[in-house]
């Protein structure tokens, strides 16, 4: 069997794990062929392909990234797409598709097996989420980055008696806030799933400077204040009509300086939480879905997708992963006494 394989959305540290454990046993143990589609969609639409075997994939398991290339194309939206895509699968002999990709990329994956393509998918996003999968590989690696960074600002922040903020990634997710703001100790922690009252954030911002401590606030890109009282810019859409974020953390800290009269200054991680070498967990979780996703392929378990649940990973249904995001359960962690503004 010829197989594709592809790594689409924004990258993402662990993909290249993924493809090293499809690479090595789909050709050591099953004896299939690989190749590499380049850049996400965009490499089965515009048949542009790479070589992929056992010395393309020897060295890569500690490097971030994808030796793929990734892009935010969606072939869905382009005119005779699907089709142009099918084309190319047939003159390059491709059997069937590995897709390693987040919410946008397994939704056009279900798509196209829904039109015939024999496709299983992987996933991947360090927003973790994904349903029907416990984690997705990458996220472990931007929590501990986010973690990391939130430790030095505590030091900084107590010598200068300055509020200051921490924006993470999470669009309409907030477990990196989440877990980074909890494991590193942060006062205040705004998520997209519980909109904030800017009068309850600089009230406790007040607070905290009174027993002579600065206080960490951490929030996702995502997060969005109680209607009416904070003016946000709107941002452009890109290919799967998402708006392009950011700048959240700038807003707040001019809102806290105007409300409170004290210093607040903010930190964007941006891109470094998904670059550089992954965690040994996601390197450990990415090679196993890519174990699985061979297996998966070779047993003709098509429109599925790899999944952790508890310890075991599992072939779930696409459309079952790509139904609804996995959003924080508010509630559950509110009891535990996290404060989201």
């Amino acid at each position: 069997m010829r197989i594709g394989v592809l790594t689409g959305g924004g990258d993402c540290p662990g993909l290249n794990a993924v493809i090293r454990a499809v690479v090595r046993k789909g050709v050591g143990v099953y004896g299939h062929e690989f190749v590499g589609f380049r850049d996400g969609w965009r490499g089965p639409l515009e048949g542009e392909t790479m070589p992929l075997d056992i010395q393309a994939v020897r060295g890569i398991l500690p490097r971030g990234g994808t030796i793929l290339g990734s892009s935010r194309t969606n072939p869905i939206k382009i005119e005779g797409g699907v089709e142009k895509i099918k084309e190319n699968l047939a003159e390059t002999g491709v059997d069937a598709l590995i897709a390693i990709g987040g919410e946008d990329t397994l939704g056009v994956a279900k798509q196209l097996f829904d039109r015939g393509v024999k496709v299983v998918g992987v996933p991947k996003t360090i927003d973790n989420d994904l349903n029907a999968t416990d984690y997705t590989f990458g996220f472990d690696t931007a929590v501990n980055i986010a973690m990391e960074a939130i430790d030095r600002l505590h030091t900084t922040a107590e010598s200068h008696h300055r509020a200051l903020i921490c924006e993470v990634m999470g669009r309409h997710a907030g477990w990196i806030a989440l877990h980074a703001g909890m494991a590193a100790g942060a006062n205040v922690i705004l998520i997209p799933e519980k909109p904030f009252d800017i009068d309850r954030v600089c009230a406790y911002v007040e607070s905290r400077f009174k027993t002579r401590y600065a206080p960490i606030i951490v929030v996702a890109e995502g997060a969005h204040p109680v209607e009416g009282q904070m003016a946000l810019q709107d941002g452009e859409l890109d290919a799967f009509g998402h708006v392009k974020l950011g700048g959240i953390g700038e807003v707040l800290a001019r809102e806290i300086e105007k409300r409170t009269g004290k210093e607040a200054r903010t930190t964007v991680l941006g891109h470094i939480q998904r670059g550089g070498t992954p965690t040994a967990f996601d390197r450990v979780l990415a090679t196993r879905f890519g174990l699985r996703a061979i297996d998966a392929v070779h047993e003709g378990e098509f429109g599925t997708m790899v999944a952790l649940q508890g310890t075991d990973i599992v072939a779930v249904g696409l459309d079952e992963a790509t139904k609804e995001l996995k959003t924080v359960p508010v509630g559950r962690y509110e009891e535990a006494e996290v404060f989201f503004g």
